[in-house]
């Protein structure tokens, strides 16, 4: 999964002399979390909301006409931006824009593609890979399983058991930290099961017969988890 085919395309720039109440505007206008900060063509920083919202309560709070003033007036986006942020290639994966986004605890990186900006992945892309991940628009059922030793063939015995059931497979994914290349008996994983079926229950008892424990089931969008 390319960076290029999940981030937002040809997001709205300000330059570093962009009045900050301007920028705070432009991200509440068009609900983004982040603006790339671009002067003469260049990548300067990223302003972000949470950084306009940590401003504009301080001036409320201040409750004086002055700094409101300031704040409206003279505040600009280069006092308050993040400088030379963090980036991603649109020719990245999601995958590593996740784990970099994790190492540095940053929430949105511009897309850089020959010098130049022409995305933005935040908090609303992951959001929206998450959503297609677990197809949230569809009534799937789904379980999760205990960690589990990820040998050859478990995932595969997995399936047989749900398809046994009279169910049909969706997708199946192990969850968990990656294990270091030394390690050789398989990874251990929490396993998440999505499938279509008319009684999650069965696909349950297939599962729990076969050796897994199921942590909690979901029936279609209609019930709540259920604890096992």
């Amino acid at each position: 999964m390319k960076v290029r085919n999940w981030m937002q395309e040809n997001p709205v720039v300000v330059t570093g002399d962009t009045l900050l109440s301007e920028a705070k505007r432009l991200l509440a206008d068009h609900n983004a979390q982040a603006l790339p900060v671009v002067d003469d063509g260049r990548l300067r920083g990223l302003i972000t909301r949470s950084a306009c919202l940590r401003a504009s309560h301080f001036v409320s709070r201040t409750d004086n006409p002055s700094e409101f003033a300031f704040f409206a007036n003279r505040l600009k986006v280069k006092d308050l931006m993040v400088r030379n942020p963090a980036t991603v290639d649109a020719a990245d994966t999601m995958e590593h824009c996740l784990e970099k986004g994790r190492e540095l605890k940053v929430g949105q990186f511009p897309v850089m593609e020959n010098g130049q900006v022409i995305g933005i992945v935040s908090a609303n892309e992951v959001l929206s890979l998450a959503a297609h991940f677990l197809a949230a628009w569809e009534r799937r059922s789904g379980v999760t399983l205990a960690p589990i030793k990820l040998n050859p063939g478990v995932i595969g015995k997995i399936a047989e058991l749900v398809e046994a059931a009279g169910a049909e497979v969706r997708a199946i994914y192990p969850i968990g930290r990656a294990e270091p290349p030394e390690y050789k008996e398989g990874p251990e994983k929490k396993v998440i099961v999505r499938f279509h079926a008319q009684d999650a229950s069965a696909v349950v008892a297939a599962l729990e017969g076969g050796g897994f424990r199921v942590l909690e089931s979901v029936e279609g969008h209609a019930q709540a988890p259920t604890q096992h």
